[in-house]
């Protein structure tokens, strides 16, 4: 399916969330997903993910998460001293204002989209399971999500886990059971956390940390591969 790409302004307040938008070519209404990074932020490999999703029939936006501390187009290295400034960009910016900019983000794909999703990956998986809270969204897949277990987002405590009350729509959760940073006995807290509350999809594959970042020694094309696929055949079927 062929592509056009672009970047947007999406308005957060006074404020501009620089966006990349990956959608197919014909004309025709598309099932929306908004796309949530790792601390690094619109890295190419990130990019790579969101368009090859947009290539299955979906307009996919991508925000910069940082915004709000953070220069249009920053983009962070894959090594130590990116790692961590970006932990420094999180540890900057409240729940509240991330979910001020997950607003945002719904509110641009307005009339334009059917139906809307949430995708994320680390952090971004967190903050893809935060906008499960909007109504909005039929469906969120978060891909190894990191600090649902502890509250662990940004400046302040995330209350993700203690509000699944509020999720409407599906969720689909991957994990990769050699993760560091979601262990076991965290993993077992998410599940736990979600028993009783919305339908929800739970798939682990023997894989690291951040499997899916096709740049790196952790990348795993086949559980990649299968992830994807899973990913492709939920969002088919909620939206």
């Amino acid at each position: 399916m062929v592509l056009t790409r672009e970047y947007v302004d999406v308005p957060v307040g006074e404020r501009a969330m620089r966006t990349f938008v990956a959608k197919p070519a014909a004309p025709g209404s598309y099932p929306g997903v908004v796309f949530y990074t790792d601390i690094f932020q619109l890295t190419e490999s990130s990019l790579r993910w969101a368009v090859r999703l947009a290539g299955y029939g979906f307009l996919v936006a991508v925000p910069e998460i940082y915004h709000r501390v953070e220069p249009a187009g920053t983009v962070l290295g894959f090594d130590d001293p990116g790692k961590v400034r970006g932990q420094a960009d999180a540890e900057a910016i409240t729940t509240a204002e991330f979910d001020e900019d997950i607003a945002a983000a719904l509110d641009w794909f307005g009339a334009a989209c059917p139906t809307v999703g949430a995708a994320g990956h680390c952090t971004g998986g967190h903050l893809a399971f935060r906008a499960a809270f909007d109504s909005r969204v039929r469906g969120t897949a978060c891909w190894y999500p990191t600090g649902l277990h502890d509250g662990k987002l940004g400046k302040d405590r995330s209350d993700a886990l203690e509000r699944v009350a509020d999720i409407d729509g599906e969720l689909l959760l991957i994990f990769g059971s050699l993760d560091p940073h979601t262990p076991a006995p965290a993993r077992e807290v998410v599940r736990a956390g979600l028993e009783g509350g919305p339908t929800f999809r739970w798939l682990e594959f023997e894989a690291e940390h951040a499997f899916g970042r096709d740049i790196g020694p952790r990348f795993d094309p086949e559980a990649t591969d299968q992830a994807f696929a899973e990913t492709i055949a939920f969002f088919r079927r909620v939206l």
